[in-house]
């Protein structure tokens, strides 16, 4: 049959083929491969270690060891500003609340109607204070000086004071403030309860026009009047150690409850400010008690010389959401209370402690260990910055 010569065949072609390729490659030729699908990456090189230059190695050296000092700055200084309540801190901490009663005193250039100022003439002003409790007075000082300090003629020409409103607000009225020459100083007194402005609560904004050097000029003073008292100081301080801190208790009579931030400044027996206390609570209505308060670990570490002396208490109720957003207590001012307390006995010196504290003391602590294993995993042989508050 025809078909049966064809598989003969087809084995001797394939016999061919076999010796041919057995030839080629004995005679060294490539034997062409049958065509193969394309990769779609690259193959895979095992990369030998890549070592950073030492440059680059030093400088992430610095960072690291920048991080852990920061780190550790961190958590040491919120350790040692915590040690003590927020209510009870050094005085030093607040050296611009020290003295409340103080005047403030400011020298500027003359400036005109028109906004132009004339460096030529220096204006010194002085302002008894900012905030006004109910029946309390603002008084007020201008003097003028050449460009080379000395005195220059100064004449008040006019002087008013009204009540700043907004919006749609019915304005307020408008009173004048009488100035007097008192040896070359011109001097007023604002007092808003004995005005039209006895009942107005905000800003009253004194304008004050002048002649001073040949030429015309303006100045403008603000104080925040409060015409309400909503509490009234009402019986003779007290002291006690209570709590772990020394403490002074003033009675309040509140009208209207509400919270009430209450500040005094505490000075040694050297007449030296020592710390400032501050209340910040919610009272309710009646009688109540403001405390203030030193703390204990504060007289231990401050050691200062004792009796303590309570002084220049100010206070207000706080409205939230509200302007004015506040209502000012009538101010005690100068000497308080005088501390009976001779010794430390029995004060505890002790840390203060809470929540709060332990929560972000944990946090930064957190932080510095993070920071320090990074160091030690980047450099083994590296020696770790002393910690700067001596807790490792």
């Amino acid at each position: 049959m025809a078909w049966r010569w064809r598989w003969p065949a087809v084995a001797g072609v394939a016999a061919c083929i076999g010796v041919g390729l057995i030839v080629l490659v004995r005679e060294g030729e490539a034997v062409p491969e049958a065509p193969q699908a394309r990769p779609s990456a690259p193959p895979i090189v095992a990369a030998r270690p890549v070592t950073a230059p030492p440059e680059d190695r030093a400088a992430r050296r610095r960072q690291l060891v920048e991080q852990v000092r920061l780190t550790d700055h961190t958590y040491c200084s919120y350790l040692a500003h915590s040690r003590y309540p927020h209510e009870s801190r050094p005085a030093g901490h607040h050296p611009d609340q020290l003295y409340p009663n103080q005047p403030l005193f400011e020298t500027n250039p003359m400036r005109a109607e028109d906004g132009d100022s004339h460096p030529e003439v220096q204006l010194q002003t002085a302002q008894s204070r900012v905030y006004l409790a109910a029946g309390e007075e603002a008084r007020f000082t201008l003097r003028a000086l050449d460009a080379n300090g000395q005195p220059l003629p100064l004449v008040v020409t006019r002087a008013l004071a009204q009540g700043m409103t907004y919006g749609l607000s019915r304005p307020a009225p408008r009173v004048a403030v009488p100035f007097a020459d008192e040896g070359g100083a011109w001097r007023g007194t604002l007092a808003p309860a004995q005005t039209a402005l006895g009942g107005f609560h905000g800003t009253i904004r004194l304008e004050v026009s002048y002649q001073a050097g040949g030429r015309e000029g303006v100045v403008l003073f603000d104080v925040i009047y409060s015409p309400q008292s909503p509490a009234t100081w009402s019986g003779a301080p007290r002291e006690a150690v209570d709590g772990g801190a020394l403490q002074f208790a003033l009675p309040l009579d509140v009208r209207l409850p509400g919270r009430y931030v209450v500040t005094g400044r505490v000075d040694d027996a050297a007449g030296r400010p020592f710390a400032l206390a501050t209340f910040n609570e919610v009272l309710g209505q009646g009688a109540q008690q403001v405390r203030l308060q030193v703390h204990g670990k504060l007289l231990h570490d401050g050691a200062p010389r004792l009796p303590l002396l309570l002084r220049d208490v100010e206070g207000y109720l706080l409205r939230e959401n509200a302007d004015p957003d506040r209502l000012l207590l009538p101010r005690l001012e100068g000497k308080v209370i005088a501390s009976r307390t001779r010794s430390l006995a029995g004060v505890p010196d002790v840390e203060w402690q809470s929540e709060e504290r332990s929560r972000y003391l944990a946090e930064y602590a957190k932080d510095r260990a993070a920071a320090r294993a990074r160091l030690t995993r980047f450099d083994p042989q590296a020696t770790l910055p002393p910690a700067a508050c001596g807790r490792d």
